[in-house]
């Protein structure tokens, strides 16, 4: 395999795929040994292993039947050799709905590292996608 950006544009995709089986171990197979995710609540998972554990559980109960859809890579791009970076971008259904509610739409950032001929995650930001206007709506509640 060579270090395209075609090549890392594609592990979002099948990391969606694995999220949609419901295979913890195949939505993280493209992550380093070492591998960090921060997810949109702000924590951080560190550890393909860790990841693994954490994800097998969620993907057994509360997010179980859950399926990514409308994933988009918005851009890749090799920084310099063995380094890249990823915009993905996606939505989430929950069981038995057709469309995705705005609110549970995420993008990510991925961080890529060129490791046994091949792209692996090295970390991964993923943010809930929310409009201006519903984070003002968010700050007027809290306010209250």
């Amino acid at each position: 395999m060579e270090q395209s950006a075609e090549s890392m544009s594609a592990i979002p995709g099948r990391m969606n795929e694995g999220w949609n089986a419901g295979d913890a171990a195949a939505f993280l197979a493209d992550f380093t040994d070492d591998g960090e995710l921060v997810d949109f609540e702000g924590s951080i998972h560190k550890g393909r292993d860790e990841l693994i554990a954490f994800h097998r559980p969620l993907f057994d109960t509360v997010l179980k039947g859950t399926r990514l859809v409308r994933g988009e890579v918005k851009f890749a791009r090799i920084v310099r050799p063995g380094w890249g970076v990823v915009h993905h971008r996606m939505a989430m259904l929950m069981p038995g709905e057709q469309e995705p509610p705005a609110h549970r739409s995420f993008l990510q950032l991925y961080a890529m590292v060129w490791q046994d001929d091949r792209w692996q995650v090295a970390a991964l930001q993923n943010s809930r996608l929310i409009s201006l206007e519903t984070a003002a709506a968010l700050e007027s509640l809290a306010a209250k």
